[in-house]
């Protein structure tokens, strides 16, 4: 079980009382296993785990690293492998656990490198990190420098993926917290950097998003907001009108133009987009840890600069801007 007093103490630091009111209750509720199909199951494999001897941590590295191969018996690490395919699909990454490469979908190392020079210094900063998935930008935010890292996630999977990392790491000011950021108090203004990379599409208000976001920042405050875009003017939004990219939940694709302008709707200043890359499909794949489909089946097979809807293949921006 993960010791949560140093956040409560990072938090009251902060002058986040208020949450800390609450995050007893709400960690208690999301971890109650009868909200949870599978949660119980997913518990007792974290738990099965042992706590391994481990001769090196290494957050900043592309593969985010803990340990050497050579720290486990074969057999020990057979038996981890086994447990870490146990918590398929591995979306984010990679990771290198004791020699173990876990190849994800996503190569979320590509956009770590495509921000981290743009990016305020994290050392001694209180970092949120929204929709987070399983935390591996976490990890790459701790090798930062960051003070605390908090990532918030609702999906259950994504949670107990880095509670078993996190284990294999040890005591760590990281953490992954089963929630989304609507479960985050009003006028929290807390933290120093808030991230929010692959979420503003999700958002049926992507404005409410927006603000929610501002709202967790302290004044000066960072935001670095990574999302889909498309090509266009200032006004230009894409909704798509039943799937994109095989996916319901999107909604709001703007043109960098018109993100900049909802960003100042919303009180940010200094905004800059540092980064607009079209996402290929050697960064987003179909692994032996993620064996379902994957990019590659979500476009037109005769043209790829089109989803499989006829529609603009996935475009990345990433925005940072500041609060006042």
């Amino acid at each position: 079980m993960i010791d949560y007093q140093p956040l409560y103490d990072a938090l009251i630091d902060a002058k986040a009382d208020a949450w800390v009111k609450l995050l007893p209750q709400q960690l208690e509720r999301g971890f109650d296993q009868a909200r949870h199909g599978n949660l119980a199951q997913w518990q007792a494999l974290v738990d099965s785990v042992p706590v391994l001897p481990t001769t090196q941590r290494i957050p900043d590295a592309d593969a985010v690293q803990i340990g050497r191969s050579n720290d486990l018996t074969q057999a020990d690490k057979n038996q981890l492998e086994s447990q870490l395919k146990a918590l398929h699909p591995w979306r984010k990454g990679p990771y290198n656990l004791f020699g173990i490469n876990i190849d994800t979908e996503w190569r979320s190392d590509w956009k770590w490198n495509r921000l981290k020079n743009h990016i305020a210094p994290l050392e001694h900063r209180l970092v949120l990190d929204v929709g987070c998935g399983n935390g591996y930008h976490c990890w790459r935010m701790l090798g930062a420098g960051a003070k605390t890292v908090v990532g918030i996630d609702p999906m259950m999977l994504n949670v107990m993926q880095f509670q078993l990392v996190r284990k294999l790491y040890g005591a760590a000011p990281v953490y992954v917290l089963p929630m989304g950021i609507e479960d985050m108090p009003y006028g929290l203004k807390a933290f120093d950097t808030v991230f929010s990379m692959g979420v503003l599409y999700h958002r049926r208000s992507p404005i409410d998003h927006l603000m929610e976001l501002r709202d967790c920042l302290q004044p000066g405050g960072e935001l670095v907001l990574e999302t889909l875009v498309i090509d266009g003017g200032l006004g230009e939004v894409l909704l798509p009108e039943d799937r994109y990219a095989r996916m319901r939940n999107v909604w709001f694709l703007p043109s960098c133009d018109t993100l900049i302008s909802w960003l100042k709707r919303c009180g940010f200043k200094n905004i800059r987009v540092v980064d607009v890359t079209v996402t290929s499909i050697e960064e987003q794949r179909t692994t032996e840890w993620m064996t379902f489909n994957s990019l590659k089946d979500f476009l037109d097979a005769e043209n790829p600069q089109l989803t499989c809807e006829g529609l603009p293949a996935p475009k990345r921006a990433i925005v940072i801007a500041n609060v006042a």
